[in-house]
This record gives structure tokens, sequence and C-alpha cells, in this order.
């Protein structure tokens, strides 16, 4: 009878508390601080926001906590500090969060993954009182510190957009020493980052910096407001199978490009912020949505045309000093590649999932090589390809140069990217009509 009783208690004691809080994790960033709960079950929450002083309070329903404070690690300059509070709900645990200044939090759950259990997620967006000021590009250690070469007066640089993927409570794939994807292409891109600060004439702008979630649609903004020419993501490949191994080079597929260019229509009130130049022009167009899709067919198409050229330059300087999985560019649904205006490429240095590439992906030696082979195809086409009104195109005029004409081009993307007119691009080729043949190679006369 005294065991069945026992029992009882403990049924019931578990019923009562039928949730954990079993830690807390911050995760700042420039924009957000993100805050994760991990929980042994679904959590269910209520939550407010106070004054003066500013706090966010959580209500956790059925929760008991065996969270330890003064052990969460907590470099955020938003919240302040973490404590729980008597809550007016009996079988509720109540945190709340002193912050620095108000917020309009979003909270949502998460289910189960990877190594990740059930979670409770907050993100608080900054205001300008309590916003981190970080810069675009770290120094990287251990070598040294990027040493910045900038243009002459009225000479602009060739900006390239870094993005490390995944970050914070993305952890990316994760090797056989569980090993996490985000350390790894955040090490390569900012090796990568020292070497373009280095060229003269060439900028680079990271889309993170540390240890945190970046939304995916907003890298290609932070590559668009830093005026990129390029955004190149730098990943880590996984599969179940532990064999295949080598890098790879990404970029996007047309059934995603099609599907892209129906969003980008029902957001045509944003598109001068958005499109950059073309933005501009579709602004005056009165809503007309044949010349609007036009232009974004335009803008698309070149995108697209530059980004398959400059995968190819990446491909062979990679084959020269890595595996490579597959020696010609891939074709991907992913989101990162998705921008109109800006050539994108996905960039996997290797499979994190293969246990010698994971070895090596965490070796200094092996991340410099993959920088150096990356930047290196990036240097190759901008100086055979230099964009109008660089410092590149001011180092080439002059020089003879020749254009090798690729699958997706057309005659007025090749004198647009070489800042020629048609006519005088025909003139100098004696072309009779507009029309251009893969492996055509074409003169192009001086600026």
């Amino acid at each position: 009878m005294r065991a069945i009783l026992v029992l009882l208690c403990f049924w019931f004691s578990v019923s009562a508390w039928a949730n954990q809080l079993q830690s807390i994790r911050v995760w700042p960033s420039p924009d957000n601080t993100r805050l994760v709960l991990d929980m042994s079950s679904a959590p269910s929450y209520e939550y407010f926001t106070l004054q003066n002083p500013h706090r966010l309070v959580v209500d956790l329903k059925n929760t008991q906590s065996r969270v330890r404070f003064n052990s969460i690690a907590n470099k955020s300059t938003l919240v302040t500090k973490i404590r729980d509070s008597k809550p007016e709900a009996p079988n509720s645990y109540r945190l709340v969060f002193e912050l620095k200044s108000s917020v309009r939090p979003v909270l949502f759950p998460l289910t189960p993954a990877g190594d990740y259990g059930h979670r409770l997620v907050i993100d608080m967006p900054y205001t300008d009182g309590a916003r981190v000021q970080q810069p675009l590009v770290q120094p990287v250690p251990p070598p040294q510190q990027a040493v910045r070469n900038t243009a002459p007066a009225g000479r602009k640089e060739v900006v390239i957009a870094i993005d490390a993927g995944h970050g914070g409570e993305d952890p990316g794939a994760i090797g056989p020493k569980k090993n996490r994807e985000k350390h790894i292409t955040l090490a390569i891109s900012r090796r990568l980052a020292d070497l373009i600060n280095k060229e003269p004439g060439m900028r680079a702008v990271m889309t993170r910096t540390g240890d945190y979630f970046v939304n995916l649609n907003q890298r290609s903004e932070i590559a668009r407001k830093g005026r990129a020419d390029l955004l190149l993501s730098i990943h880590a490949d996984s599969v179940a199978n532990s064999g295949p191994r080598g890098a790879s080079v990404w970029v996007l597929s047309s059934n995603r490009a099609n599907r892209e260019m129906a969003g980008w229509l029902e957001k045509q009130e944003r598109q001068s912020e958005l499109l950059g130049g073309v933005g501009e022009v579709i602004s005056q167009t009165d809503g007309n949505p044949y010349l609007t899709r036009t232009f974004l067919d335009l803008s698309m198409d070149k995108s697209r045309a530059d980004s398959y050229a400059i995968s190819e330059h990446i491909l062979s300087a990679m084959g020269k000093v890595v595996r490579l999985h597959k020696a010609k560019p891939e074709h991907a649904s992913l989101a990162v590649l998705k921008s109109p205006d800006i050539p994108s490429l996905l960039i996997e240095a290797g499979f994190i999932s293969n246990p010698e590439e994971e070895r090596l992906l965490l070796t200094a030696d092996h991340q410099q090589k993959v920088a150096q082979a990356v930047f290196n195809g990036v240097k190759s086409y901008y100086r055979q390809n230099p964009p109008s009104g660089t410092m590149m195109a001011s180092q080439s005029t002059g020089r003879a140069q020749k254009h090798t004409v690729r699958s997706g081009e057309s005659l007025s993307l090749i004198a647009q990217r070489y800042g020629v007119t048609m006519s005088r691009l025909k003139g100098h080729n004696s072309l009779r009509t507009d029309v251009v043949r893969i492996g055509q190679v074409l003169d192009i006369p001086g600026s």
C-alpha cells in the first residue's frame, strides 16, 4: 500500500510539472538578441512587457526550472539581467529579462532537430540605444589584420559580400566528431575577407562577423546595402553517407528564378530599395506589369549569367589546390542565391560528414587554401571582366581584352558588362547581327 501511495505521489508530481526549463542560451547580434530556452517538452507560455524599468516577463505553464542564472553566458548589450520571479498562476514558472531599452519581442517554439530538443525562441530587435556596434569585417586571427587598400578618388572598389553560412542557434551540419559547420564557415569567411581587403581595388563585406544567426533573406539585404558586386555564401556539405568528399559551387536554378520573379512582382512598392538602379527605372513605369517583368527578366538573366561565369573561375582555381566533388557548377533552389540584382554563389568547401574532410576543414592550413582559391577565382574573373567605373576597370583600360561567350549571355549583356555600347562592340568585331554563339570569342574595345 505504501509503495502505491509513493507511486501516486510521484505521478501527481510529474503531472503538475509536465515540463522543465533545462537551460537558457543568449545569442547577441548587431541587429537583435536571440534567447533560446531549452525545454524538456513543447512549451506553453504567455508573455508581456513592462516599462520603468524595461522588462520582458515570460510565464512558462506547468514548468519547473533547473537553470543556474549565474552560469548563463550573456554578452548581450540589451539584456542586462536574467532572473526568476513569483508567478501569478500555480504550477507556472516566471522568467524576467531586465532590458536596457524597450522591445517588441517575437516568441515562437521550435520542435526537436539534430542535437536540439524542444525550444522556445525569443527574438528581440534592437533600438538605437541597444544596438551593437560591430565592424563589417573583423580581423582574422591568427594571421595578420587586413590592411585596407582604398581605390583612388573617383574609382569604385569591387565589393564582395561574404556570407558565413548558419550561425548562432543554427549550427548547420555536424560532423562525425561533433564539429559544427557554422564555425568552419566563419573561419574561412574571415580568411577570405582578409585576402580581399589586401587587394587594391577590392573590399569585403560580411553578412555576419560572429556566432549569431542572420535571416536568410536579410543576407542578400546586407550585401545590397553594402553595394556588393557579388555575394559568396560559404558552407560545408553533408550527406548521410560518409564517403563523398570534395568542394563544389552552386548557382540558382532556372525553376527557382521563375518562382522568385513572381515574389518580386508582388513587392513592387519596395523594388526601388531592393533592386538598386533597376528599381529606380521600375518605379517610373506607373505599375505597368509587362514593362516591370521585362526589367526583372533582364536583371535576373544578367545576374545568373554572371554567377555561372564567376563560378567557373572559382572552380578552376579550387581544382588546383583541393579536391572537387563536381567540376562544373551545380544548380539549386537556395534562398541565398535568389537576388535578381547581385550575382550570388554558394560554395561548399568540402564534406563535413566525411571524417577526413572534417579534420581538414578544421585546420588553419586547409581553411587558408580554400579561401585563397576562392579569392584567386574571383580576382581572375574581375581582372577579365572589371565593372565599369572601378579601379580594376581603369587598370585594364587600353589593354586588349577578349571575352568568350557563355551560356545565357547576349550581346547587350556583354556590352553592359564592359561598359561599351552595342554598336561599338558590333563594329569592333565586324558583327552583322546582335546574335552571338556560345564559345564565340569577342574582342572588347578599350573604354
